[in-house]
């Protein structure tokens, strides 16, 4: 994760100086939005398994063991955005445009975590590219997504500077991150279900859904001004 932050944030502030923002807010984000995002994303994953939580209490901030669920952490990290830019009377689609290549390439970077900690495979298979993980060959699921985020990162890095509205970029990478994700999920045996339903699925749907909308909307909006 310390990798994460640090690459992440070199390449913030190479966006922030090409696009004449200070660099505090880089620095201030980094620092607000990296540990409220983790604990975000710790909670989520916390809540959803709360049967083992509530009967070993002290595991919950164990996260060296594992369980980070990421719809918790960007959720928290956007909390951290807009109070910030509203705070800073800031444009929060600036800022959330400078983090979006970063937080990809982190996940792409973070996915191997799950590798090391032996959690969010897949199903059994005989696929070439199977990787033996408790006690089968099974879909890597983390790779999959790795890979996923890491081209998500190249379009979104090798396409900046075509941008054409403030927001487009993070709105791309919640779009295209989400198509990634609910695909994987679907390999995936340790999903949260809700009912019929794998609970990050319909919020990559969600996602996708929103991000559409917004893409839209500020588009028009451009192209009005």
């Amino acid at each position: 994760m310390a990798i994460s932050v640090l690459i992440g944030t070199y390449l913030a502030l190479k966006e922030a100086k090409r696009k004449n923002i200070h660099e505090d807010h880089i620095y201030n984000l980094v620092l607000l939005g990296a540990p409220i995002g983790w604990i975000g994303a710790r909670i989520w994953y916390v809540l959803w398994n709360w049967d083992y939580y509530s009967k070993y209490p002290a595991e919950i901030p164990a996260i060296w063991h594992g369980g980070l669920a990421f719809h918790g952490g960007i959720l928290a990290a956007i909390l951290v955005g807009v109070v910030y830019a509203r705070i800073k009377k800031h444009s929060f689609w600036q800022l959330a445009d400078l983090f979006a290549p970063s937080i990809i390439l982190g996940q792409a970077i973070g996915r191997w975590g799950n590798y090391f900690n032996q959690e969010a495979y897949g199903y059994p298979t005989d696929l070439p590219w199977a990787m033996y993980i408790d006690g089968a060959w099974r879909h890597p699921t983390f790779l999959y997504e790795s890979i996923w985020d890491l081209g998500v990162f190249l379009y979104l890095w090798l396409t900046r500077k075509k941008q054409r509205y403030s927001g487009e970029i993070f709105l791309k990478y919640l779009l295209w991150y989400s198509v990634g994700r609910f695909i994987v999920e679907g390999f995936r045996m340790d999903s949260f279900w809700v009912g019929p339903f794998r609970l990050e699925q319909l919020l990559s749907a969600g996602l996708i859904f929103f991000s559409l909308i917004m893409m839209k909307v500020l588009g028009r909006n451009e192209g009005e001004n």
